[in-house]
């Protein structure tokens, strides 16, 4: 992880390494239109991950203008825009990335695994992010987290990112995805326990694909939405809003 971290500081202000640009989406941000920009590089290697290639760092990178002016096009067409990746806040660039897109007054949702609490905290006191979708990979616990993240972990940044969106007005959710073989119900009411009085908290089912970051997992079945309906059940009334997804 210090490799990359290490890396992602030498990219120049304003500038992020882009692999990757869905022009719409009507699902991705709540009540918008928006456009999706994925990042590569990821500190995580989660392995049931369904972007190997973007947290490897791999494929084609867009230029940054690029990007800029396909957006500054769209204006009219699109509400808001979607930063997700590999990790978006490894790289310091995405603060003056974000000042141009709100310029432009486009909404921002931004998704984040929340292990840089440092640079959250400054998207949020400056109003550079309007909607912030975190996950919430495993119990807070470090041996739970860093089996589910694929990487040694300590859950204490993750902790504090936490706190920033549950004390924060901002419009939040809180996601955790049902992966079998690495969580179960007990690992799933632990996770309530600890997040408790969220705004929004997502069950998200795990998606088979043929491409995952450790082959393994594309022969894993999901759960049975009946299974991950039955523990919404049970802790709908911790949060605000509780669903399932996927």
């Amino acid at each position: 992880m210090g490799v990359l971290m290490e890396e992602a500081m030498k990219i120049p202000p304003g500038e992020l390494p882009w692999g990757g640009l869905q022009r719409l989406s009507l699902l991705d941000y709540p009540g918008r239109v928006a456009s999706i920009l994925f990042v590569k590089g990821c500190n995580f290697r989660c392995p049931f991950c369904y972007n190997p290639q973007l947290v490897r760092g791999e494929g084609r990178e867009i230029p940054t203008q690029e990007i800029l002016d396909y957006l500054k096009r769209r204006k009219g067409w699109i509400d808001g825009v979607v930063i997700t990746g590999g990790e978006p806040t490894l790289y310091p660039g995405l603060v003056e990335f974000l000042r141009e897109l709100k310029d432009e007054g486009l909404e921002v949702k931004l998704d984040t695994n929340g292990s840089r609490p440092d640079l959250l905290r400054e998207l949020l006191e400056e109003g550079l992010v309007d909607y912030v979708a975190m996950d919430i990979k495993a119990p807070l616990r470090e041996e739970s987290y860093s089996r589910v993240a694929g990487v040694p972990l300590h859950p204490r940044e993750i902790r504090e990112s936490l706190d920033l969106l549950l004390s924060s007005r901002i419009d939040y959710e809180l996601r955790t995805t049902v992966v079998p073989t690495l969580l179960g119900e007990g690992e799933i009411l632990e996770i309530a326990g600890e997040i408790k009085g969220a705004k929004r908290y997502c069950l998200q089912q795990f998606r088979r694909t043929p491409f995952h970051l450790d082959e393994r997992f594309s022969r894993v079945p999901p759960y049975p939405r009946e299974f991950l309906e039955r523990i919404r059940e049970k802790i709908s009334g911790y949060f605000g809003e509780c669903l399932v997804r996927g």
